[in-house]
Order: C-alpha cells, then structure tokens, then sequence
C-alpha cells in the first residue's frame, strides 16, 4: 500500500442517474416519484438556445418546489464554452434552496475548466450565505478530457463523481461511430475467421475509474443511447460494474431498472461476502493470516473486496 491512502468517496447511491431537460416541466413528478438514486435536470444538450432562459427558471421552480424525498439532485449546466454556462451557476445559487446537491460540469477538458466553477460556485454560496456547500460532478467527453483525467480527478474537494459522455467523446476522438455507447459493429478482432467483438470503450472507462478510486470519486458510466435495446444496456452495464463503475445514466424511464438491477449487488454476492468477513475475523482470532473459503484462498486482499460489496449494499438499503 501506498503511503499516501487512497480517499474514500461520498458515501451515497449512484446506481442510476435519470436525465429529463428542464424545459420539460411534465417530466419533474415522474422523475421525482422514479427509483432512481439520482437526479440530473438538464439545461445543455437536450434544450434547444431559445428555451435555455426559461429551462434554468423550470429547475430552480423545481428544486424548490418538487418534492424529490431523499434522491441526491443535480443540475447539468451548459458548457463552459458556452454564452450560457455563467448565468446558469449564479441564478440556480442565488434563487434555488438548498435542495440542490450537485452542479454538473459537462464537456471538462482540464483541472482549470473545474476551477473556474468552483471559484463562482464558492463566491455566490458566500454573497448569499448559503451553509450547504454545492457538490460537482463532471463529465469525461473529449480527447483532452481523458489526456487530463487524473488532474481533473483532483482538481476540487467539491468534485464527487465522473462519468463518461461516449457521443461526444467518440466525436471528439475521430471515432467512426454514430451510436451512443455499446457494442461498435467495425470494432472487432477475427479469429479462424470468427468475428469477435470487443469494447472501444473499454480503456477510457478504465482510465476514469482508476482517476475516480485514486481520489476519492464516484466512477459512473454514461449513456447508452438505444433505450428498445435492454439487452445492450446490460451487457455494458454489467461491464462497467466488473470494472469498478458504481453505476449508469437513464435517459429513458425504461433504463432506470436494468441500471438499479446490474449495480445492486445480488443477495446471493452480499451473503458470500458477510461470510469471507467473518470467516478472516475468526482467522485473524486464531493468527492464520489468510482461511480457506469454499475451496479457495481468502486472504486480506479479500477482505477489501468483500468489504466493498458489504458497503454497497448497505447504503442501498439505507437509501430504501
């Protein structure tokens, strides 16, 4: 182990997080009544210009009027290379309560992108004397957001999750591809003449989860962009869980499921974990440094990742 210990994250569930624009208002009760663990109002890419002015006032209408019970609640601001980006911040700051958990950062391209944020972000809590600090989430969608992913990572206490934009990561990357997230039909390996597909998202997922677990984040996995496709969503879902991912955007009510069944530990993992703790709690009672468990060695490696599903579920729980 290193000297310098690795950072725990916000200890809260990110299994699912439900996008709906803001410019929709139908959309906030049904979101609000979903079993997602959180919510993103969206005033960038699903607005068009023209409705941005009054989106920003539906979200701060809705953050103070809706009643989102214990859901963590975001706000996805326009891009910083936007016109738009400034007034969002100092109005949801200024006129919304403190309901509001998280500002998202889309399209972050370096640490100062997050600097930027944070320095509005901290003088309107202080001209307005709010007591709750606001939390960022940002989003990996870009060839230089990825170069940057580690000093992003660190760039703000207040930054507690990332997550991976595959559209516009895969235009910023000059990837031939027009889908969103899954498999790429172009993207496989040929073996006695037998195509076998492989993941070109893969490396870019586990360039965010190493940035996210090395201080201290929330690794969340991005949208998949055909919600008649279940089948995809979970076999990506699933991927991103085996890679240490905590969970999935939902851009229609139909994913929020899948996303809450793949990132929901199984009971069956959760008893087996319960019982590789105690099995090593007896074994360090006798002095035995690692037990044998089902017919495999447990040592304390094991402990930690037993520790983790443990965890997990118990903030599941907790939530529900």
């Amino acid at each position: 182990m290193s000297f310098r210990i690795q950072p725990q994250p916000v200890a809260r569930p990110n299994r699912c997080q439900l996008f709906g624009p803001a410019s929709n208002t139908k959309l906030f009760p049904k979101m609000a009544a979903s079993a997602a663990d959180v919510i993103n109002l969206d005033l960038e890419d699903a607005v068009a210009p023209d409705d941005k002015p009054q989106a920003r006032q539906n979200a701060i209408a809705a953050i103070n009027e809706v009643d989102w019970g214990n859901k963590t609640l975001s706000v996805r601001i326009n891009g910083l290379d936007t016109p738009y980006w400034y007034r969002d911040v100092v109005d949801l700051l200024e006129n919304a309560g403190d309901r509001l958990d998280l500002i998202m950062i889309p399209k972050v391209g370096c640490a100062a992108d997050i600097y930027a944020v944070d320095a509005l972000v901290t003088a309107v809590e202080r001209a307005m004397g709010r007591t709750k600090p606001v939390g960022l989430e940002v989003i990996i969608e870009s060839a230089a957001g990825i170069a940057h992913v580690e000093e992003i990572a660190a760039a703000s206490p207040r930054l507690q999750a990332m997550s991976l934009g595959a559209a516009d990561f895969a235009a910023s990357m000059g990837m031939q591809t027009t889908g969103i997230g899954g498999t790429q039909e172009d993207y496989y390996m040929l073996r006695d003449g037998q195509k076998y597909w492989s993941d070109p998202w893969h490396w870019a997922q586990t360039a965010i989860v190493a940035a996210c677990r090395t201080h201290g984040l929330l690794p969340v996995d991005g949208p998949f962009g055909d919600f008649s496709d279940p089948d995809g969503f979970r076999a990506q879902a699933l991927r991103s869980a085996t890679l240490g991912m905590v969970g999935k955007w939902a851009i229609h009510p139909k994913q929020i499921e899948l996303a809450n069944e793949v990132f929901t530990p199984p009971e069956a993992k959760v008893t087996e974990a319960r019982e590789i703790l105690a099995a090593m709690e007896e074994a360090q009672r006798t002095g035995a440094g690692a037990v044998v468990y089902k017919g495999r060695l447990v040592d304390i490696a094991s402990i930690k990742q037993a520790e983790v599903i443990v965890k997990q579920a118990e903030l599941i729980a907790a939530q529900q």
